[in-house]
């Protein structure tokens, strides 16, 4: 059932998107006096279509759901009727072309926009940026950081929630620049801690940048001895349940859930006792947890997560703003995602950051599925970086998208002429075989988080 429906949530995702998109392409043409033949969302085979208006153009949606086009007359494409040639895509300007190029990518952006606003203007649950852990020897332990410090501002940006910054802390790492915290210790003094990126690396810059490269992390909440939750394995076998407390571990005391992971991982292959309590009465059992190879050593592992203490109510926080404010915020988080989607790109081709950072089909899905779970507006939150993400690729400077497109105008203007159907014909040749290979790519990574 979670297959299908984060495949259901996928579809209808890029389904908004692929609309936003091409509708950008329709309404300028329309605008600039282009005829427009068809507005198709998917490819293949038809399975709705509908003739509308006096230019009788088609809308369709069609079988294969991985993109869309909006189809306009074009003497490059087929004859058209002389009284009709002044409406043909090829007959306009080079600067009429390229608006109806852009517009694609333009409404996507525009579409983020809108869609941070409308979050912004809601509010967003979070948590408050209170400081739960400093990694020892870090960025952030040489920046003085402290457990229960708590941010007040970044480089001058108010904070309100641990993770409303973290597009602006990706851009200032990949600057390698110092950054100025301001925070309010324990002690309620407010004092301003520093980050000095200027040697972290640029492939330490991805989704676990603040915890992972520079040691902060927020606060957790308290993971108890608990079993939360098993699968299949040495655990289940041996009859323990949901709810069952860790008591002791070959006589050991258990006090945290940290307690059973270290004692579990170093008893592989095994045989371990264990002592419970389940409804206020002891009980004892034996099992050997299984071998998981991790690096140069090999872990025990017996198949259970823990139970998580609710969030309190003092520790949750709700960034909400005002219609100007949420607006300004939109434009600065749309800004942000954009350049950092540009820069990690053009890092990934100069070989500083990995291209595991690239994300395919099945990913987003699983993304998608997961963020309507949660609610609307973390679904907003991911319709606006999957089309900052769409809008970005499109205006790669590669035939076939929207990017390469503009590229030919561009030297048309500068030449005088078009470019040659030579050219244009190895570029779309070029351009296939790239998107082809970063597809394979994407796939490539997706299938290796699932199953390396």
């Amino acid at each position: 059932m979670d297959i299908l429906f984060y495949a259901a949530t996928f579809v209808v995702a890029l389904g908004i998107l692929i609309v936003v998109h091409e509708y950008g392409h329709y309404w300028v043409a329309r605008r600039c006096g282009v005829k427009v033949l068809r507005f198709s969302i998917g490819f293949g085979r038809p399975l709705w279509r509908r003739v509308i208006g006096t230019d009788r153009t088609e809308f369709v949606v069609a079988a294969i759901p991985l993109g869309g086009y909006v189809k306009m007359l074009d003497e490059t494409e087929a004859p058209v009727p002389s009284a009709e040639l002044a409406r043909a895509f090829n007959r306009q300007s080079v600067w009429k072309r390229s608006a109806i190029v852009v517009a694609g990518p333009a409404f996507n952006f525009l579409f983020a926009i809108l869609a941070y606003w409308v979050v912004f203007l809601i509010g967003i649950d979070g948590i408050r940026p209170v400081v739960g852990r400093v990694t020892p020897d870090s960025i952030a332990a040489k920046g003085g950081f402290q457990v229960g410090d708590e941010v007040l501002a970044i480089d001058g940006h108010a904070v309100q929630s641990w993770g409303q910054r973290r597009l602006y802390l990706f851009q200032r790492a990949l600057d390698r620049a110092v950054v100025d915290i301001e925070v309010r210790d324990r002690q309620q003094q407010t004092r301003v801690r520093r980050l000095d990126l200027t040697a972290l690396p640029s492939a330490a810059v991805d989704a676990s940048l603040l915890e992972r490269g520079i040691g902060l992390y927020g606060y957790l909440p308290q993971i108890l001895p608990v079993i939360g939750g098993l699968e299949e394995g040495p655990a289940k076998t041996a009859g323990l349940e949901v709810g069952d407390r860790f008591v002791s571990i070959d006589g050991e005391p258990v006090r945290g859930w940290e307690d059973v992971v270290s004692r579990i991982s170093a008893r592989a292959d095994r045989p371990t006792t264990i002592v419970i309590e389940r409804k206020h009465e002891m009980r004892t059992f034996q099992l050997t947890p299984a071998s998981l190879p991790q690096g140069e050593r090999t872990i025990g592992r017996i198949n259970v997560r823990p139970q998580i203490d609710d969030i309190p109510a003092d520790m949750r926080t709700r960034v909400r703003f005002g219609p100007i404010t949420a607006l300004g915020e939109a434009f600065q988080n749309t800004w942000s995602m954009s350049a950092l989607t540009f820069q990690m790109l053009y890092r990934m081709v100069t070989l500083e950051v990995s291209s595991k950072n690239i994300s395919g089909p099945i990913t987003i899905a699983q993304y998608a599925g997961q963020s309507a779970k949660i609610g609307g507006t973390q679904f907003m939150l991911f319709l606006a970086v999957i089309s900052i993400s769409l809008a970005v690729l499109n205006l790669l400077p590669i035939p076939v998208l929207d990017g390469g497109h503009l590229l030919y105008y561009v030297i048309e203007a500068i030449k005088g002429s078009p470019v040659s159907e030579g050219v244009m014909l190895l570029g779309q040749q070029v351009g296939i075989a790239l998107l082809a290979g970063l597809m394979i790519l994407a796939f490539y990574n997706d299938l290796t988080r699932i199953f390396g």
